[in-house]
């Protein structure tokens, strides 16, 4: 069929079939018509001293958006100065899905972003000490969050952060310290 818009301009009549062979071979003539002086690639067929071609499959499926709004997200707030990739990778890893530092490595690889190696998350957590990121982070958030006014921080300390089990709720004991004027106090927040 030749249309124009959804004007039909034309029919051409490939054949009648009887049967499932007939039916094949005029499939192909039709192809062949509507598809003449056309080439095709050829992805089934043998390369020339090479091995087979498969066809297109999917080799991986990275979350780029999710990522790079989370790195830019990180930029913002300063926290590049610690020029520590495999920090970010772990902070950034750990918003995504909080887990532990190592299986940081599995969600990062989900997210299509090359993970450090288990040996290189430990040296990273060294340098933090060494380094005093708790300090350069802070004053980071301090940079960040000045221009609006009003301060206060909340200090969590997710390494011996004390958790109980109360009738299927769990409570943590977080300490919020008023900043700058703020007149706030907060108690223990229920988590769950």
């Amino acid at each position: 069929m030749h249309k124009r818009g959804r004007t039909v301009r034309g029919i051409e009549h490939v054949g009648s079939a009887h049967d499932e062979v007939e039916l094949a071979l005029l499939m192909q003539m039709a192809q062949e018509r509507m598809h003449a002086g056309q080439g095709q690639l050829p992805l089934g067929e043998d390369r020339p001293g090479g091995r087979p071609v498969a066809g297109p499959a999917v080799t991986a499926t990275p979350s780029l958006v999710l990522w790079e709004a989370l790195e830019r997200l990180y930029a913002d707030l300063g926290f590049d100065a610690l020029k520590d990739r495999t920090f970010k990778q772990l902070v950034l890893g750990r918003i995504v899905e909080p887990t532990s530092k190592v299986d940081t490595i599995r969600v990062l690889g989900e997210l299509g972003v090359k993970a450090p190696g288990q040996a290189t998350v430990y040296r990273c957590l060294s340098r933090a000490v060494e380094r005093g990121y708790r300090d350069q982070l802070g004053a980071a958030c301090y940079a960040h969050a000045a221009p609006t006014g009003r301060l206060g921080a909340v200090l969590y300390d997710l390494t011996t952060l004390l958790c109980r089990h109360r009738h299927n709720s769990v409570y943590a004991d977080v300490l919020v310290m008023p900043m700058f004027g703020a007149s706030e106090q907060v108690s223990p927040a229920v988590v769950g």
